[in-house]
Formats: C-alpha cells, structure tokens, sequence
C-alpha cells in the first residue's frame, strides 16, 4: 500500500511503523475470536477502514515538518480497539494519546497490546466521555480531540470541546454529511465554546466510500455545565 500511502496523505510508514500496523492487525484478529473487537478482518478491508482512515483524519498532523514541533496532546474518545489513537500514536512521533472507552473488555486488550506494539507514548482508561470531560485531570487538557463513529455530530461536539485547551481543536470522524447538519452543529459548538474551522469530504481510496471529517476549533472556555450528565447529550442533543 505503500504508493497509496503516499499518493493520497503524502506520507509512508517507516519500515519500524509498518511493522507495528501490522502487529496490531495480528493481535486484532487473534483477540476477536473471544472479544468481537471488529466486523473489520479482511487485510485489505483493515488496511482502509482502520488505518487509512484513521490517519486521513489528522493528516495535517504526519507531514515530517509537523512532526518537528512540539509535543502534542491529543486524547481518543470511544475508541473501542484503539482507532484512530492507536494508528495516530504510530504515526505521529512527536504526540501523546489517551485512549478512552466505557468498555472495560476493550480497554484490558488495549493495555495487553500497548507493550507489544511498543508505543510508550499511549495510556488507556475504562470512562465515559461525559465523566472525563469533568474531570479536572483533563478537562482543557489537550491539544487534539479524536472521536470516531460515536454518536450524533452534535454529541460528539459536547464530549471533545470541553476537554481541549483554547486554541485545541477536535477532529469528528463522520460517514456521510449534509449542509443541514452543518446548521444544526455549528449552534451546539457556539453553546460549547467552539466554532466549525472546516469540513472535509474525501473518498477512501479502495472502496471510494464517503467520508468527512469536522474539524472543530476551542475558541473559548467551555460553560461548565457541559458535558451534560451520561447518556443526556444522546438523548438531547443541543
């Protein structure tokens, strides 16, 4: 996959990194025979939807310029076995991930893998979104925010925004998009103390499936009434 590597993120893993998407493949595949961690097993189909994916997200992030500056932040809610944090914390060499998930199961494997995979620079805990984002531990913490396939977009808005630092920004990870989410979303992150920086739509490079990412800028201090209690910014999204 190397060509399209380059081709569409003008980038290609070092031989050390290709090596370790690989291992994460194994484990995967090993681990689902009891854990069900994905419906993702085909190499391939791992190969677009795992990895590319998860990197196309940040790929402002993996340029070798970007990687020269300082340490960055970033923090991976809902990441169920490990995506994007994991590939983005391979990838990125100058970052710090924090992986979080409210599966326990999920987040044991993450533990069991991280040595294997040889990344020092990922820790994992069992949480939900709404409960982190009040903790004073990391709330406004970050520099980055990831958050893949969780919830509406405006959920998604309310457990990234009030854990980043002013300036950090959140990068949603959504399938298909219209105009009129994008009217519904921008009064939730305006509540939140974020503003839409941009909206990408690109297509994944095998399968050529639809794809967007919403990149979300921390402008100002999030009220401290959100997050909401746990299930509220499901069930009433702003």
């Amino acid at each position: 996959m190397t060509d399209i590597w380059e081709e569409t993120l003008n980038w290609k893993p070092s031989p050390q990194q290709q090596a370790q998407f690989q291992s994460l493949y194994e484990l995967i595949i090993e681990a689902n025979r009891q854990l069900n961690l994905t419906r993702i097993t085909n190499p391939e189909d791992f190969w677009e939807k795992h990895l590319w994916d998860s990197l196309r997200g940040i790929k402002f992030l993996i340029s070798a310029e970007a990687q020269e500056g300082q340490e960055i932040s970033m923090i991976d809610l809902g990441t169920g076995a490990g995506f994007p944090g994991i590939p983005v914390a391979i990838a990125v060499n100058n970052c710090t991930v924090h992986l979080v998930d409210s599966t326990r199961k999920k987040i044991n494997f993450i533990d069991n893998i991280l040595p294997q995979l040889n990344l020092n620079n990922v820790k994992a805990t069992t949480c939900r979104a709404e409960e982190i984002g009040r903790d004073s531990q990391h709330r406004e913490m970050y520099d980055i925010a990831l958050i893949r396939a969780v919830g509406s977009a405006s959920a998604c808005a309310e457990y990234t925004l009030p854990l980043l630092k002013q300036g950090g920004l959140a990068v949603v990870y959504r399938g298909n998009w219209t105009e009129e989410e994008t009217i519904t979303i921008k009064n939730a992150v305006q509540q939140l103390g974020g503003a839409i920086k941009s909206i990408e739509q690109f297509n994944t490079p095998l399968t050529h499936g639809d794809r967007h990412c919403l990149y979300l800028r921390k402008i100002r201090s999030t009220p401290g009434k959100f997050p909401r209690a746990v299930g509220v910014p499901t069930q009433r999204p702003l």
